[in-house]
């Protein structure tokens, strides 16, 4: 099991790409399922959690070419196979976003319960509530969902009693084929959504509304191959910016877009960051200042993102005041508050509500990742502690950061993967 070594103090300073989105690659990998012509997928991450997916693809018979411009071409017509096993969902949540297209094309499917990070219960029951609302009929043995349909799914109007990403998604891809509308209301509005949606109308879907809290899809018959480059990955991007205002550095980060990072933009403007946007890049630059503690309270797109509140955190433990962390999304996401504590940093909990005191300087010290992003704060939390911090297992880190100790070697910082 690979490690970290960061030796910290150095402000972060230089030019990065940021890697394609694994959120919204992932459920584009699964919605190639609907097509029975190939589809090819372009700016796809290399991260673990897409070679899973890959990997999950092809063990039910769907074949996936990579070529020489790093596109991949996945062809699902000879797909034999409609189980997505345990040894495989149980490393990646996403593995349940097959099920809405299998049954949506195929009118079967048996999906193994998923796993993920342990950041606290994500229960996929909204996901097969939508399914039965299609028709479908859902029963659960043995840890699998078997999901059957007596012909084509029926479109439906359904109500999501909670926001859902992946239940949204999910429904969104089981109905695209389904006879007649689906109108999902309460959708989740995350532009991950947006960028599946606009896939799938690539590939010949009628969806619309997306981006907004009601989606309208119109079944169609059959849909076609395409061509898609999934969006830019909006959290790598605000994990760059939150690193270098922490450091008080100044970076550039090309390839991504800043309409998908209102809310973290406008936090770190308040921490004192200038920040300049482009059509395709955001700088960053703190002009060597310590960054103002900031409060944020997460909550479903275009609020705060969960995703990106260890790494505030982070910054917030060396930042000048008294920032509060409010996480109502997942309630053990807090967790990485104690790794940063045993570095010196002032972090109080209470349930899902912390008070970050921030500290001059942070001291390096051996710590523990418990899921990706906490990983990503316990990064932060090594570039800018005085001495040297050791990351101990950084699998994690690599289902959601595609070769991040090059990036940040790229921008200045002092860190080095190690075998254990």
């Amino acid at each position: 099991m690979d490690k970290l070594i960061i030796t910290g103090g150095k402000p972060l300073s230089g030019e990065i790409y940021i890697s394609g989105s694994k959120n919204s690659a992932l459920p584009i990998l699964a919605a190639t399922l609907l097509c029975d012509e190939p589809v090819v997928l372009g700016n796809l991450p290399h991260l673990h959690d897409i070679t899973t997916m890959i990997e999950l693809l092809g063990c039910m018979g769907v074949r996936v070419v990579v070529d020489e411009k790093m596109r991949v071409e996945v062809d699902a017509r000879e797909m034999g196979s409609f189980t997505a096993p345990y040894d495989l969902v149980k490393t990646m949540r996403a593995s349940i976003l097959v099920l809405g297209p299998m049954l949506g094309r195929f009118g079967r499917a048996q999906v193994s319960f998923p796993g993920g990070c342990a950041i606290g219960s994500r229960p996929v029951d909204l996901h097969l509530r939508g399914m039965e609302a299609l028709g479908a009929v859902i029963e659960v043995e043995g840890g699998y969902i078997n999901a059957t349909s007596n012909g084509r799914l029926k479109g439906a109007t359904i109500f999501l009693e909670t926001v859902t990403v992946g239940g949204t998604e999910n429904i969104m891809m089981a109905a695209v084929l389904a006879e007649g509308q689906t109108v999902i209301q309460n959708a989740a509005l995350e532009p991950e959504i947006v960028d599946l949606a606009e896939c799938l109308n690539a590939m010949g879907a009628d969806v619309k509304g997306h981006g907004t809290d009601t989606i309208i899809i119109n079944g169609v018959d059959k849909l076609h191959g395409c061509s898609y480059d999934v969006m830019a990955d909006r959290i790598e991007t605000g994990t760059y910016l939150a690193a270098a205002a922490a450091t008080r550095g100044h970076v550039k980060l090309k390839n991504t877009q800043a309409d998908s990072l209102d809310s973290v933009i406008a936090k770190l403007r308040e921490a004192g960051a200038d920040i300049t946007i482009g059509d395709n890049f955001i700088e960053l630059d703190m002009h060597g200042k310590r960054p103002k503690a900031v409060s944020v309270r997460t909550a479903p797109y275009p609020a705060f993102p969960t995703d990106m509140q260890a790494q505030i955190t982070a910054m917030n433990a060396v930042a000048d005041g008294v920032g509060t962390i409010v996480e109502t999304i997942f309630e053990n996401r807090l967790i990485q508050a104690h790794e940063m504590n045993r570095m010196g940093a002032k972090i109080v909990i209470d349930g899902n509500h912390a008070v970050v005191t921030g500290v001059d300087h942070l001291k390096g010290a051996p710590v523990m990742a418990t899921d990706l992003r906490a990983s990503a704060s316990l990064v932060i939390a090594g570039l800018v502690a005085e001495g040297q911090t050791i990351i101990d297992r950084i699998y994690h880190i690599d289902r959601g950061y595609e070769c991040i100790e090059e990036k940040l070697m790229q921008l200045g910082a002092d860190i080095r993967r190690v075998p254990d």
